[in-house]
């Protein structure tokens, strides 16, 4: 039987795209140039979420694409603007709560991000608790990172259903024993959400 909801948060709890960002606060530069600008950031990404330093992952993402410093370091003073509240969070939140079930969060997030918009997280208060990555230095689909939220809340994981926009997250979830469901938007997720809920 479900007892716990687990939630991701960027482009589930919140709506996040760096990378339509990136094309829209450079969208009179060189393409080509904002192109390769968005690789090097996606490609250390990554380091970022798991804890690292910021300005050691900046210095690796302009050392990828040097010519892009000046767009890189741009991109990062305003990334707390690719990020922006879900309307709809806080009242998921409370109608499950509501039912009877514990809501957890897992999501790949950096101190950084966070710092430069707390307001996005609003939710967290309403639930029950969670993980970051950046706090315990692991990021999914690393079968660690399920474990810690499991260990740290007592949670068995047949139990459990995650809750992520990346396939590969909701494998990484189910290998570790939790149910799992993809996000592609709001209604398909939560009636797919309350459809294995109703069987359980």
């Amino acid at each position: 039987m479900i007892k716990n909801i687990i939630f991701d948060i960027g482009g589930v709890l919140v709506n996040f795209s760096w990378e339509k960002f990136i094309g829209k606060i450079f969208s009179d530069e060189n393409p080509e140039l904002v192109r390769r600008a968005a690789i090097a950031v996606e490609s250390n990404w990554d380091s970022l979420d798991a804890g690292e330093d910021p300005d050691e992952v900046i210095a690796k993402m302009i050392a990828c694409a040097p010519d892009c410093e000046k767009q890189i370091r741009y991109w990062f003073s305003r990334v707390g603007e690719s990020i922006s509240k879900r309307d709809t969070s806080i009242p998921l939140i409370q109608n499950l709560k509501s039912r009877g079930y514990n809501v957890y969060y897992l999501s790949n997030y950096s101190h950084y991000v966070m710092y430069k918009n707390p307001a996005a997280l609003d939710f967290l208060p309403y639930t029950d608790g969670g993980v970051f990555s950046c706090d315990i230095h692991i990021t999914k689909p690393d079968r660690r990172i399920y474990e810690t939220l499991a260990k740290k809340y007592n949670l068995v994981p047949s139990e459990c259903v995650f809750i992520d926009d990346l396939q590969t997250n909701i494998d990484g979830a189910k290998a570790f024993g939790f149910e799992g469901i993809l996000f592609r938007n709001y209604e398909q997720a939560v009636n797919d959400l309350n459809a294995l809920l109703k069987s359980n």
